[in-house]
C-alpha cells in the first residue's frame, strides 16, 4: 500500500484475518500482498476502506470491480479515492469509486480525521476563501495545528484535506451524471463547482475527456419532481431497526415512516440566506443501497443534504469492524450476533434534535412526540402545496423562531420552556453550535453549558448529532439495567460502574450502548416507565 515516506515497515497484516487494529488506531498498514489477496477476491470488506491503481491502464477500482483482477507486479494501493486520484489515476468506469461506501466511521479512534471528514462532507473547504485559509479554518474547528492536520490526513487517508475535498466534488459530480438528468450546471453547482469552467476542467484533468461524455442517461425525476440517486452502505443494514426506531420518534408534520420507507420535509437557508424548503424520501434499493428521492428548490445544496443523511442514517458504519470489537466481550457478543447489522442512527439537524432531547426528559416516548408535533404546528413554517404530503404539513422551526416564544404554553413546565428558549438563544447566536468541533469531552462540556442540557443529554447529542461513536450516556436507566439483567447481577451498577465496564468497548460505546438498549429483556417495571430514552 502506498504510503508516506515517514512512516514504517508495514505489518503484513492480512486484511481477511485481522483484528481492528486498523480501524481502532490508525497505526497499522496493510502490506500489499495482503491487500492483493482483497481484490483477488473481490472481499466487499474493504470496499471504501481499498482503492487499486493500474499501472498499465491509469484506472483505480473499488475491490469489488467485476473487471479482470490485474498481475500484482501492475497494482498500487491506496486508503482513499483521494490518494489515487492525487497519484494520476482515472476512476474506473465499471465499478464507479464514486459509489463506495463512506469512509469516515471505520476509522474509529482517529477522531480529528472523522470529525475534519464530516466538516468536509459539509461543505467546510468550499467558498472563495484561499485553500490554506479554508484548511487553517477547518484545523481550527477541530482543534489541532493546521501542519498537524495535514499530517493525519497523510497518515490516514494518504492525501491532504484540500485534495479529500476536490475528490468528493469530482465523485459526486460524476454521480449525478451517472443517476440524474440533471443539466450540467446543475450538476456543476450540486457538486460544489463555483463555475462551469472549472467543472468542465477537473472532468478533463482527472477523467481525460468532458463531463458530458459519462452521461448515461440517468435515472427519472423522483416523486414529484426533483432528483432521485443511491447511496451505498456496508451490509449488513438493520433497516427495519432503524425504520422502528425513527418511526417510534417521527414528529407529527415533519416525519413520517409508511411501509419501508422514510419520508421528512427539510428547510436549509439557500444562496441569498431566505430559508428554503422541500422534502426527501428514503428506501431500501437493494442489499446495500438506498434510493433517496429528493424535492428542492436548489441544487447547490446537496453535498449538505447528502451529508445529513449519512449522519441520519449512519450510512458510513462498518459493522463488522464494529461487531468484531465488541464481540470480544463475553456480555455484548450474543447482542450483536443477533444483530449483526444495528447502526446508530442519527439526527437531521442539531437543534430539532436538543429541542427533541429537552422535551422528553422524564416523560415518554409518546408524550415527547407529541409536544414535539405541537411545538411544530405552533412555531413550524407551512409547506407549499407542491410538497406537502399526507403526514409533512411543516418544516421543523428555526431557532430564531423559538428564541422569544412562550414555548411553556404549550403543555409542558414553564421552566422547560425557558430552557428551550434559552438553548434556541444559544442556536441562533452560534451557527456552529452543534458542529463536530473537538473532542467527546470538550463537545459534551460545551453542550452541557446551555439551558437543560445535562451529562445525560450532552451524550445523548454527542451519539446521535455529533456522530461521536465513543459516546455513552452512563447514567441512562436503561443501560444500566440492561447491564444488570445480562450479567445476571444482584443490582444495578452505578454509572461510575458502567462507565469502568465499558472501558472494553472504546471505541464504539455508542454502538455497545445500542446493542444494549434493544436487547431483548423483560419489560420494565412501572416505576421504570419513565427512562430517559423517549429523546
Amino acid at each position: 500500500m502506498e504510503k508516506p515516506a515517514e512512516r514504517g515497515t508495514p505489518t503484513g497484516t492480512d486484511p481477511a484475518a485481522a483484528d481492528d487494529s486498523w480501524e481502532d488506531s490508525g497505526d497499522d498498514f496493510w502490506d500489499d500482498a495482503a491487500c492483493y489477496r482483497a481484490i483477488a477476491t473481490r472481499d466487499p470488506r474493504f470496499d471504501g476502506r481499498l482503492f487499486t491503481g493500474v499501472r498499465t491502464t491509469g484506472i483505480y477500482c473499488r475491490p469489488v470491480c467485476p473487471a479482470r483482477t490485474p498481475k500484482p507486479e501492475n497494482c498500487r494501493f491506496f486508503r482513499s479515492a483521494a490518494a489515487a486520484q492525487a497519484a494520476g489515476f482515472r476512476p474506473c468506469l465499471r465499478c464507479r469509486p464514486e459509489t463506495a461506501p463512506h469512509q469516515g466511521a471505520w476509522l474509529g479512534s482517529a477522531g480529528t480525521v472523522r470529525r475534519a471528514l464530516a466538516l468536509i462532507e459539509d461543505g467546510a473547504l468550499d467558498g472563495e476563501a484561499g485553500d490554506s485559509r479554508r484548511v487553517a479554518g477547518l484545523a481550527a474547528r477541530v482543534g489541532v495545528g493546521e501542519r498537524q492536520l495535514r499530517r493525519l490526513f497523510r497518515r490516514h487517508l494518504e492525501a491532504t484535506p484540500l485534495e479529500i475535498a476536490q475528490t468528493r466534488r469530482f465523485l459526486l459530480a460524476k454521480h449525478l451524471l451517472h443517476e440524474t438528468r440533471l443539466p450540467l450546471t446543475q450538476v456543476a453547482l450540486a457538486a460544489g463547482y463555483g463555475s462551469l469552467r472549472r467543472f468542465n476542467e477537473s472532468f478533463r484533468a482527472r477523467c481525460g475527456r468532458p463531463p458530458g461524455a459519462l452521461r448515461r442517461g440517468g435515472s427519472a425525476a423522483s416523486d414529484g419532481g426533483g432528483i432521485s440517486l443511491t447511496l451505498r452502505f456496508r451490509p449488513p443494514y438493520d433497516w427495519p431497526a432503524v425504520l422502528r426506531y425513527l418511526a417510534a420518534r417521527a414528529i407529527p408534520g415533519v416525519e413520517t415512516v409508511a411501509g419501508d420507507s422514510y419520508r421528512r420535509s427539510i428547510a436549509l437557508p439557500g444562496a441569498d440566506g431566505r430559508s428554503l424548503q422541500g422534502r426527501l424520501t428514503v428506501r431500501p434499493a437493494g442489499s446495500d443501497r438506498l434510493r433517496v428521492d429528493l424535492v428542492f428548490p436548489e441544487m447547490r445544496a446537496l453535498p449538505a443534504i447528502l451529508a445529513r443523511l449519512l449522519r441520519l442514517l449512519d450510512l458510513d458504519a462498518d459493522p463488522e469492524a464494529i461487531g468484531r470489537h465488541l464481540s470480544r466481550d463475553a456480555l455484548l457478543a450474543p447482542l450483536v450476533a443477533a444483530r449483526p447489522g444495528l447502526r446508530a442512527p442519527g439526527a437531521w439537524d442539531g437543534f430539532e434534535l436538543a429541542v427533541r432531547a429537552v422535551l422528553g426528559q422524564q416523560i415518554t416516548v409518546a408524550g415527547a412526540t407529541a409536544l414535539a408535533g405541537r411545538l411544530v404546528e405552533a412555531h413550524g413554517d407551512p409547506l407549499p402545496s407542491h410538497l406537502a404530503l399526507p403526514g409533512l404539513s411543516h418544516s421543523f422551526p428555526p431557532p430564531q423562531r423559538l428564541a422569544g416564544a412562550d414555548i411553556a404554553r404549550l403543555g409542558m413546565p414553564r421552566a422547560r420552556g425557558a430552557a428551550l428558549a434559552g438553548l434556541a438563544a444559544a442556536a441562533a447566536a452560534d451557527p456552529l453550535l452543534f458542529s463536530p468541533l473537538g473532542g467527546l469531552e470538550q463537545a459534551v462540556a460545551r453542550l452541557r453549558a446551555l439551558p437543560g442540557i445535562g451529562e445525560w443529554t450532552a451524550q445523548y447529542i454527542a451519539l446521535r448529532q455529533l456522530r461521536e461513536p465513543d459516546a455513552f450516556p452512563a447514567a441512562d436507566i436503561g443501560l444500566m439495567r440492561a447491564v444488570q439483567m445480562l450479567s445476571g447481577a444482584d443490582k444495578r451498577p452505578t454509572p461510575a460502574a458502567l462507565l469502568a465496564r465499558a472501558e472494553a468497548w472504546r471505541p464504539w460505546r455508542a454502538y455497545a450502548a445500542l446493542h444494549l438498549w434493544s436487547a431483548d429483556l423483560p419489560a420494565a417495571s412501572q416505576g421504570e416507565r419513565h427512562d430517559r430514552r423517549a429523546a
